[in-house]
């Protein structure tokens, strides 16, 4: 039907009679010439007709509009001096059209598909996501996402991995989201589970001796939606056996580098900076750091404690003093530095603010201060004239928390974020264990297989709370990709973290005996990591949610406006699965 696609013919194709397909993207009439930019997969091409070159098809093109489906046949020529468009790649030719078909034509879209995604509701753009994805952003997006999906399977076989699929109808587990169940119809009353990730069977899989393995995993997850969440959802899932910690961030730092490069063309610098749990929390206030400013948070305290400032002395005794450095800051007008301080209320925390000015170092609470003391914390917070110190007090957890989070929207509105950078760096050294305020218990930080350092194992018992996890966190500008651990391979092990999750035997027997029992026919050492797909893909091109990554994606509140799911069943559906609806 045609002989190429428009976004690949250039100068060297000048002369060619061509025949091409697509869609009609934009109509216009230059004094009796009508120029049709035609769109398909691969790019634009400008068509041109002319009366006197083919009447037939210039009739047809008079009356085609925008979205119809056309087949166009002619000869490829070089642009007129002054017509060249250094926007598009075919933007040197256009195509002399002498014979013309239009294979369908189209009603006037719901909206513009020229239009920037974001000035589009996004609920008519799922509705009509068939015509959204029509889109060339939307187009790059979903191609882009195969390329890194491919590049994922070509590098991991290339490591000796096998792909190896696991069920999508399993039981349901404890400690994870809530799951998504899905009634038995032979066996009433009885439920399956669609899988959270394939934790347990890729564990299993490694006790069956295939010792490298991954899989393009759907998950499906019942849990409250943000932007970089789906209830169904694509991760990269590996699992390796006799490997260390180092085995397994070494293969990661290789396979972004593989995709980036496959993908993208953009190559990659490995190995990724590594930061323990307690040095992220500790300099940017988060376990997700974004790198690609500066900024770190420093601890005041000793250098602040007894100054004779009551708010800084009650902030010492309740947790500590700490701040971060805006670079220039000092510069700012008085009215900016107040809209700062308002700022850091919003995310729980009050702050005072040093400017370091030629003059001397400005401050409301300067006054309070001895010189000798404003110098020693100039120098403790390594801040440089021009620069403006934000600085809170109080507990430890309240205070970083709020730094790190008014210092990602600092920097994002003073400019510091560059969107073109790419910065990886892998969290290290979780706690095995959280105190869970909701549960008023202990819970697994990341899940419940995985291991505890070996030099923490005697602390299991009677200071949970203190053992650390061999656990990683995969993090790509402050936003977290995966998780990964070494897992528990021994029974005795296993058994003590279900016993302080609340796990006794008898339940861990019901739901995890098969695991258990695995665990005592030569369960090898092992490894792995989940990477989330969908939110890799986003970071690659720039979006700012997953649903710009996904062809057919679900609302914030979990529905399909393009289906109309989730939808009812009729009584006789519900009958035939044993249910009742019990709704008020």
């Amino acid at each position: 039907m045609r002989t190429v696609f428009c976004g690949e013919l250039g100068l060297k194709h000048v002369g060619e009679r061509v025949t091409v397909c697509g869609w009609v993207n934009r109509r216009r009439d230059h004094g009796g010439v009508i120029f049709i930019d035609l769109r398909d997969r691969s790019g634009i091409l400008q068509l041109v007709f002319h009366p006197d070159a083919g009447r037939e098809a210039f009739r047809i093109a008079d009356s085609l509009r925008s979205e119809f489906v056309i087949r166009a046949s002619g000869t490829l020529v070089k642009r007129p001096e002054g017509r060249v468009n250094p926007k598009l790649s075919t933007g040197e030719v256009e195509l002399a059209v002498d014979d013309l078909t239009v294979l369908n034509p189209a009603k006037t879209p719901p909206f513009d598909l020229a239009e920037r995604v974001t000035d589009v509701d996004e609920s008519l753009r799922l509705k009509y996501r068939f015509l959204d994805l029509r889109r060339p952003e939307m187009q790059r997006n979903i191609i882009v996402r195969y390329k890194a999906t491919k590049a994922v399977r070509d590098f991991l076989d290339s490591e000796g991995f096998l792909e190896i699929e696991t069920p999508m109808l399993t039981r349901s587990t404890p400690e994870g989201a809530r799951d998504y169940v899905v009634p038995s119809r032979l066996e009433k009353g009885r439920f399956w589970a669609l899988p959270q990730s394939p934790q347990l069977f890729k564990q299993l899989l490694m006790v069956a001796g295939f010792e490298r393995y991954f899989q393009i995993a759907r998950c499906f997850r019942d849990e409250d939606l943000r932007a970089d969440r789906q209830p169904d959802f694509t991760q990269i899932d590996i699992e390796m056996s006799f490997v260390t910690q180092e085995d397994v961030l070494k293969t990661v730092e290789g396979m972004m580098a593989y995709i980036y490069k496959a993908a993208l063309g953009k190559t990659i610098q490995t190995p990724f900076p590594r930061l323990t749990y307690q040095e992220a929390i500790s300099s940017y206030g988060s376990d997700k750091p974004d790198l690609r400013f500066d900024m770190k948070i420093v601890e005041l305290t000793e250098s602040l404690r007894g100054a004779g400032f009551k708010a800084f002395d009650a902030g010492a005794e309740r947790g500590g003093i700490y701040g971060f450095v805006i670079p220039g800051g000092a510069l700012f007008s008085r009215s900016r530095i107040d809209g700062i301080v308002e700022l850091a209320k919003q995310h729980g925390i009050i702050t005072a603010w040093f400017a370091f000015r030629s003059e001397g170092i400005v401050s409301p609470v300067a006054k309070f201060l001895a010189p000798s003391r404003l110098n020693l914390l100039k120098e403790a917070c390594g801040a440089k004239e021009g620069d403006l110190l934000l600085v809170t007090a109080g507990s430890k957890q309240s205070s970083l928390t709020g730094l790190g989070a008014l210092r990602l929207e600092l920097g994002k509105t003073l400019g510091m974020v560059r969107e073109d950078l790419f910065k990886f760096c892998w969290v290290v050294d979780f706690p095995l264990f959280e105190y869970s305020e909701e549960e008023k218990r202990l819970v697994a930080m990341h899940h419940p297989f995985t291991s505890p350092k070996e030099e923490d194992l005697p602390l299991i018992e009677e200071r949970p709370e203190a053992v650390r996890a061999i656990c990683y966190d995969l993090v790509l500008n402050g936003v977290e990709l995966g998780s990964g651990s070494i897992r528990i391979h021994r029974r005795d092990v296993q058994e003590k973290v279900f016993k302080v999750l609340g796990l006794g035997p008898e339940e861990a027997k019901e739901k995890f005996g098969f695991l258990l029992d695995a665990f005592e026919y030569g369960a090898p050492p092992h490894g792995g990591i989940a990477l989330g797909l969908d939110r890799l893909v986003m970071l690659m091109v720039g979006a700012t949610t997953i649903r710009d990554v996904i062809a057919f994606p679900k609302t914030a509140s979990g529905s399909d406006p393009l289906t109309g799911a989730p939808a009812t069943l009729s009584e006789e559906r519900l009958k035939e699965l044993g249910l009742r609806l019990d709704i008020q």
